[in-house]
């Protein structure tokens, strides 16, 4: 932890769970991704709790003692004793198998590994199979495909996987309990520059089932992540939104008793003044009588004094109508949003779908993550053409919200004055763009929406010719980021890169 420090990198905890039931942990992953530190991190704890020290652990951790621990990590081979490196795992498996109870933890390293891949897998499945049915617990790495499946199928085995970024193709080093892990073999190959020609030979070799099956993981393990992230992002706007809500209430509750005073004071001066009135009133009244006035008339003054007195009356007793009306909203607000809470824990929310906007040309428009104002120009099923000033570019129809002409001079005038800011933005933004973005292991829609901003980018930026690093493949991410650059109208044309430089797997783009 203190020579990470140093060097400004951080520590990343393991979270390791076995029980009785699921007392066999298999992990699998990349190399270079943490599965041998994961391994001796935990024979190292386990060997250090039973001999009496302490242990970097959270207070709330949990673990047992063990009558043996059997550890198989390294080459044992030896030409003194005529062992081959497999002949030396099968020694401490046999030694491992013999001596095995409930009360053994097990520990193997690259499990399977040595000798010819099926032959090995087989008598590692074989082996494993033994260890489950004796209870015996383990922590076992391993990068054989059967004995993930073998796993996945067995009470007492749990699959875990060592996390892997595949876009900046590096390890994340955390453990992922639940589910095998993809080994990234073709991926850290092409990363090291290993020639397309001899991984597409490979890809024929092993057959395409294989490696859909490993595309698959890593599918897997990259959408778990997008939604852990949508996830997270969700709950802090919730507990934003109801930190919010709390300091609406407390203001509405401060302005509620602010009313309170305000009125009591208002009540308090109108009967100072109505008693001061009423006072100069009564000498009227007996100045009028002492000059022999008429009664009636001196009747009606009294009846609207009175009644001037009542009005005032009414009005001082009349709540803040606004204000209750505003609390009661918010109450209802904060109820519905917490039957809408409870509604998700047990059902799958149902995706509302907007009534669609009338359009036509001529519309004011603002596009997503632009705060300059647009006209429509022309119109089609899905697309929109729109000047902004003078640039006109196509857009998706997704991306643009309709304003009034009203609110169109608002925005253009925020627009204007923070035009300085925005220039200021698009220095640094400069400084940052780079004319090449790399889009292989993202799906067609992603890497498609990932080149829309990057297009937009450019555009903005001034910059005229673009590379888009895609990959060979099956071509079918290819074809799908062409059709697209094919239908808008700023891109002048499109061509594969010399084959020197990528050929095919990388697209030119020019703009026009």
């Amino acid at each position: 932890m203190l020579a990470l420090r140093r060097e400004n990198r951080k520590v990343v905890p393991l979270n390791i769970t076995l029980t009785p039931k699921k007392h066999i942990l298999l992990i699998s992953g990349p190399n270079a991704g943490g599965k041998s530190v994961c391994l001796k991190t935990v024979g190292l704890l386990q060997y250090m709790l039973q001999c009496g020290l302490l242990i970097p652990v959270k207070e709330n951790s949990v673990t047992g003692v063990f009558e043996k621990l059997f550890i198989d990590i390294g080459d044992e081979q030896s030409i003194e004793n005529d062992l081959s490196t497999y002949s030396s795992h099968l020694m401490n498996m046999k030694f491992f198998l013999k001596n095995s109870n409930e009360k053994t933890l097990v520990l193997i390293d690259e499990f399977g590994t040595g000798t010819e891949p099926m032959l090995g897998g087989a008598i590692a499945e074989s082996i494993l199979s033994q260890f489950d049915q004796m209870k015996t617990f383990g922590v076992i790495t391993t990068h054989y495909t059967n004995l993930k499946h073998f796993a996945s199928s067995s009470e007492g085995i749990e699959n875990a996987a060592m996390m892997y970024d595949s876009a900046k193709m590096e390890p994340l080093f955390q453990l992922d309990i639940g589910k095998p892990g993809s080994s990234f073999a073709f991926e850290i190959a092409r990363k090291i520059g290993l020639p397309e020609s001899i991984l597409q030979m490979a890809t024929e070799k092993i057959g395409k089932d294989h490696i859909n099956f490993d595309k698959h993981l890593r599918d897997i393990v990259r959408d778990k992540r997008y939604w852990e992230t949508k996830r997270e992002k969700i709950r802090k706007v919730e507990k934003s939104l109801d930190e919010l809500a709390g300091k609406y209430e407390t203001d509405l509750g401060q302005l509620e008793k602010q009313r309170k005073e305000i009125l009591l004071k208002a009540r308090q001066d109108a009967e100072r003044i109505l008693a001061e009135a009423n006072k100069r009133i009564e000498n009227t009244i007996f100045e009028i009588r002492e000059s022999q006035a008429d009664k009636e008339k001196t009747k009606q003054i009294r009846a609207k004094l009175t009644e001037f007195k009542l009005e005032v009356q009414e009005i001082a007793d009349v709540p803040d109508e606004f204000i209750d009306k505003k609390i009661q909203k918010l109450k209802e607000k904060e109820s519905h949003r917490n039957e809408k809470r409870a509604v998700r824990k047990e059902t799958v929310q149902k995706v509302i779908v907007p009534e669609p906007e009338v359009w036509i040309i001529g519309d004011k428009v603002l596009m997503t993550g632009n705060q300059n104002v647009g006209e429509i120009l022309e119109l089609n099923e899905k697309n929109a053409v729109v000047a902004f000033g003078q640039l006109r570019t196509s857009v998706s129809r997704d991306r643009l919200q309709k304003i009034t002409n009203n609110e169109a001079k608002k925005v253009q005038r925020t627009y204007n004055q923070t035009l300085p800011n925005i220039n200021k933005g698009l220095s640094e933004k400069r400084l940052n763009f780079k004319t090449e973005i790399d889009v292989r292991g993202q799906r067609g829609e992603e890497a498609v929406q990932t080149i829309q901003v990057f297009i937009d980018d450019a555009i903005m930026l001034d910059y005229s010719e673009l590379r888009i690093l895609h990959g060979k493949g099956n071509g079918i991410l290819k074809e799908m980021i062409r059709n697209y650059l094919k239908s808008e109208p700023i891109v002048k044309s499109v061509r594969d890169e010399h084959v020197q430089f990528g050929g095919a797997g990388i697209t030119v783009v020019e703009l026009g």
